[in-house]
């Protein structure tokens, strides 16, 4: 009888992995196996063979995770950031596939403008690829054909805060985006009218502490409700970004047979009026981080299921562009490489579990943004791994952030947990904060 010798044996490790009897994620000691790029077995035997084979004792392996919203600002803004940058901060900040946003220039609402995308990451990405297409006024006719393009992630709409024919800024043109097509749509939600009658506060304060005052709870809560009740209307599923205020959050509770929820780290990490006091224009972004009273709820929903995903929403600007002065200042912040030791850090306080992290960060965009062979250990998926050491204690600085920007809203912060390897489909491409296979990354692929 011939022994199976795998390209690649990982041994003695914590393992989060897909457990479909319990259909959930759950943590347990075991070794993986992988061949040609996917896992190949599961099992605590020591009859697992590699041509490689590493022992990870007191180290945990995730499922790759995967960061759904980032701005990588190519092409038109690469000043900020590029695809080549972009992808590097995510790899080394333990993130294997990132899905892009259209927010370009030109902006991502042709299959010509799709396509260059694809073109420009081919050959430089360092993780794992794909690209959401806008919908506008310009293709919403076309947004059931333009959807099913090979690497897309989804559509993107803009309810308020964009420019050019990205906002949608009518109902009609909603309902019709929202009846063409059948997969997720992706939705960031402020009331544009709203913010645009309430943006002499911004003025008048001139201070970043207005942001939360001007662009506030009910500028979301307007947006949220239109945007269910449309998609309840025509069966079309959305996905709320950057869920911000409690309000907002209670009333998506009631609504999650039609709508899913993101929450980002900055919700979660920071609050005002303290982080605009002590950062300014480094802590505004749209939605704004708000108060603790707000903080709170979120935290209470990230535990009770009421979020499903965990995004960065990276929008990099040059420290030179934020140091306007405020409202002139551009609202965004990096964030794709501090999301996996944020979150981890959270984790180690007990905020919530290393299960619903992974959950948040893996298993439900896979399954809500249709990623094919990503997003669980299971035999048979891709072998992408964010190895972490859950006891390694850090500190976060702004020399350590590949971001073209330069800069992070955490910096000095001492975090415990670290993404200390990643393989992208088994091979190993980032260990100790150094990236030692570059431009491994590969268009992700969906189940459409």
């Amino acid at each position: 009888m011939t022994m199976e010798i795998h390209d690649l044996v990982l041994k003695n490790a914590e393992v989060l992995v897909f457990d479909e009897s319990q259909n959930k994620v759950t943590r347990v000691a075991t070794n993986l196996a992988v061949t040609d790029g996917r896992i190949s077995a599961i099992s605590n035997s020591a009859q697992l063979n590699g041509k490689i084979e590493k022992d990870l004792k007191n180290l945990t392996i995730l499922p790759g995770v995967i960061d759904s919203q980032v701005h990588f600002r190519e092409p038109g803004f690469t000043h900020k950031e590029d695809l080549e940058s972009g992808t590097r901060a995510a790899l080394l900040g333990g993130v294997t596939s990132i899905f892009e946003m259209p927010n370009t220039n030109p902006i991502t609402t042709t299959t010509e403008a799709f396509q260059d995308k694809l073109d420009r990451a081919k050959g430089r990405a360092h993780c794992h690829y794909a690209f959401y297409i806008g919908g506008s006024s310009d293709n919403f006719f076309q947004l059931n054909t333009l959807e099913n393009l090979p690497h897309c992630s989804g559509v993107k709409i803009f309810l308020g805060s964009s420019f050019g024919t990205l906002l949608v800024n009518n109902d009609q043109l909603l309902e019709s985006i929202l009846q063409n097509g059948k997969r997720r749509v992706i939705i960031h939600s402020e009331d544009e009218d709203r913010l645009n009658a309430r943006k002499h506060i911004a003025i008048e304060m001139g201070h970043p502490k207005a942001h939360p005052i001007w662009r506030d709870e009910e500028s979301a809560l307007i947006s949220t409700k239109k945007a269910v009740h449309f998609a309840t209307k025509y069966n079309r599923p959305i996905h709320i970004l950057h869920v911000s205020s409690s309000e907002e959050m209670a009333f998506l509770k009631n609504h999650k047979d039609i709508a899913s929820v993101e929450m980002l780290p900055q919700y979660l990490t920071l609050s005002s009026p303290e982080c605009y006091e002590r950062l300014g224009t480094l802590a505004q972004q749209n939605p704004p981080i708000r108060d603790q009273r707000h903080m709170k709820f979120l935290w209470q929903a990230m535990r009770d299921g009421t979020v499903d995903i965990i995004g960065s929403d990276h929008a990099p600007h040059t420290l030179e562009e934020k140091n306007k002065p405020y409202p002139q200042s551009p609202s965004g912040v990096p964030g794709v490489q501090t999301l996996v030791p944020l979150m981890l850090d959270h984790v180690s306080k007990g905020q919530f579990s290393l299960e619903q992290f992974v959950t948040m960060v893996s298993e439900n965009p896979r399954r809500l943004l249709q990623v094919k062979n990503k997003g669980r250990i299971q035999v048979g998926f891709d072998a992408d791994f964010t190895i972490v050491d859950l006891n390694k204690t850090m500190r976060i600085s702004n020399s350590w952030i590949a971001s073209k920007c330069g800069w992070t809203p955490y910096d000095g912060m001492i975090v415990k947990g670290w993404p200390t390897q990643v393989y992208l489909k088994g091979n190993l491409t980032m260990q100790d904060d150094t990236i030692i296979q570059p431009h491994r990354g590969e268009p992700v692929e969906f189940t459409i």
